[in-house]
């Protein structure tokens, strides 16, 4: 159990990749406690992570959302060992050419403004004495221009520069690593592969599209001891489309 009495925040923890990384942690040892923007859904993934689990409904960034779970890390475990920014939207599919000025600071509110905070709450909530570590979930399109995902890549990009910043800066206490996933099976990337997977995948050497199980494991990683000196560090999760994208 390489992470009993450690304390873990997933955000976005309710499904998809947030909740495989939530998985990891809770089967390893660690106490997690996820976020996520419904109730519903913070419930049925508190049902598959057993006891070790809490959750926090709401919006991030929102004063109400961020003041509970502030609460609860000082009330009911008196710091934090562990942050997984993995909250991330992208409502949008097309040019930057086209794309909506509110939109895009939604984009950068959620993907980078988001993460900041949560980062700055960790180290004020013990990280630093507790020698902790932070894992962004950033994407492929932030290392690689991404046709019609233009701003998401642009957020993710932010966010890898994000960490590498947080990396120096938080440095030597709190170690800051980020993941870049391709393509993952989720429910949020479903309109970039449903009815095509086998056509998207033929892209692959892998051959195959990434399942959240793909990300857990390099997240688990990142956090655990068998990283202590791997910091401001960008693993891409590809499947190998980095050695073969037209882009690269």
């Amino acid at each position: 159990m390489k992470f009993a009495n450690k304390v873990a925040v997933v955000t976005g923890g309710s499904r998809g990749i947030g909740l495989a990384i939530a998985q990891d942690l809770v089967k390893n040892g660690a106490q997690v406690i996820i976020t996520g923007r419904k109730q519903a859904s913070l419930d049925a993934a508190l049902a598959s992570l057993g006891e070790r689990a809490q959750a926090v409904a709401g919006k991030l960034g929102q004063p109400e959302h961020d003041d509970a779970l502030r609460r609860l890390i000082e009330q009911e475990h008196g710091g934090i060992d562990f942050l997984v920014n993995n909250v991330g939207m992208n409502p949008v599919f097309g040019s930057l050419a086209d794309l909506d000025s509110d939109i895009a600071r939604k984009i950068l509110d959620t993907n980078v403004v988001g993460a900041l905070g949560l980062s700055q709450m960790a180290y004020a909530l013990g990280m630093r004495e507790r020698r902790g570590a932070i894992v962004n979930i950033g994407s492929f399109a932030g290392l690689r221009p991404s046709a019609g995902i233009g701003m998401y890549g642009v957020s993710k990009a932010a966010l890898i520069a994000l960490t590498r910043q947080l990396a120096v800066e938080f440095a030597p206490e709190i170690r800051v690593n980020a993941v870049a996933p391709a393509a993952i099976k989720t429910d949020f990337a479903k309109a970039m592969y449903e009815g095509r997977e086998a056509e998207l995948a033929a892209a692959y050497p892998a051959n195959r599209l990434g399942v959240p199980e793909d990300v857990a494991g390099p997240v688990s990683f990142l956090l655990s001891d068998a990283a202590a000196w791997v910091t401001g560090q960008i693993i891409a999760i590809d499947g190998g489309l980095g050695l073969v994208s037209p882009e690269g």
